[in-house]
């Protein structure tokens, strides 16, 4: 059961005080391995029986091809930008997010609103203004912060699809290389993130180490937050009949059709 908390004035048309779902929130930098741990989640809770619904940046129906759009074209003002963004935030938390807790699922979430905010504050936007604007904003059940160091990051990145524009801070960063915009955008962002990181409350998994030792310390946690939750395998496991029992039953039934034949 996840309690109805908001940051601020909430959101409208919310009465209720509670919902059956869980909220969980994977935050972190590019090439921390956030896509790849809620794979691994959803594969396990899905096994454990729970139903599983995953959300991130960029696929709301209303703003989600709009941000595409306008990350090629390079001309938004830092202002719109994150507008766009809050915009995109703001429909899958109305149109997904609240309707996948409302029907008791574990939703989990790649990236949250902390990565809209740190982002913003690199470029210089208001911090109470961020704050204000994200009011309606529910307080999730966990948020993990991914940290990894950017001497391992930079391999990651490389490997998977190389420094790209906005993640490299180039339009902020104007007259250096990709490089070199790259490690001191990232610089910046981290830094963003360590402070926001403790602001929030955020839990801190060194994502440094192996895939399988991040997934384990995650799951560790999960398994206490998702504790108070109702699964269809441990459902089944409730309404299935002790070995006893079904031993008992049997045997009676034999009784039973020995005296018809006498």
């Amino acid at each position: 059961m996840t309690d109805l908390k908001f940051y601020g004035h909430g959101l409208p048309g919310i009465k209720k005080k509670s919902l059956p779902g869980k909220l969980i929130v994977l935050e972190g930098t590019d090439g921390v391995g956030r896509s790849t741990q809620i794979a691994l989640l959803r594969e396990w809770l899905e096994s454990e029986g729970y139903a599983v619904a995953a959300t991130g940046f960029k696929r709301g129906k209303l703003a989600g091809k709009g941000i595409k759009s306008a990350m090629l074209g390079h001309t938004l003002s830092d202002t719109t930008m994150n507008i766009f963004y809050i915009t995109d935030f703001a429909d899958r938390l109305e149109q997904e997010i609240i309707p996948a807790l409302r029907a008791s699922f574990v939703v989990l979430l790649d990236r949250y609103l902390y990565s809209i905010i740190a982002r913003a504050q690199v470029r210089g936007a208001d911090p109470s203004w961020l704050r204000d604007i994200f009011g309606f904003a529910l307080v999730p059940d966990i948020v993990f912060y991914l940290q990894a160091d950017l001497t391992n990051l930079v391999p990651r990145v490389l490997n998977a699809r190389g420094f790209s524009y906005w993640e490299s801070g180039v339009d902020i960063l104007p007259g250096r290389d990709y490089y070199d915009s790259y490690i001191e955008y990232q610089t910046r962002l981290l830094a963003q993130f360590d402070s926001i990181a403790d602001e929030f409350g955020m839990i801190r998994v060194d994502s440094n180490q192996s895939i399988h030792d991040v997934f384990q310390s995650i799951q560790k946690q999960i398994s206490h937050t998702i504790a108070d939750m109702k699964s269809a395998k441990r459902s089944k496991k409730k309404t299935e009949p002790k070995d006893g029992d079904k031993q008992g039953k049997g045997s009676k039934g034999k009784v039973r059709k020995g005296k018809k034949q006498h």
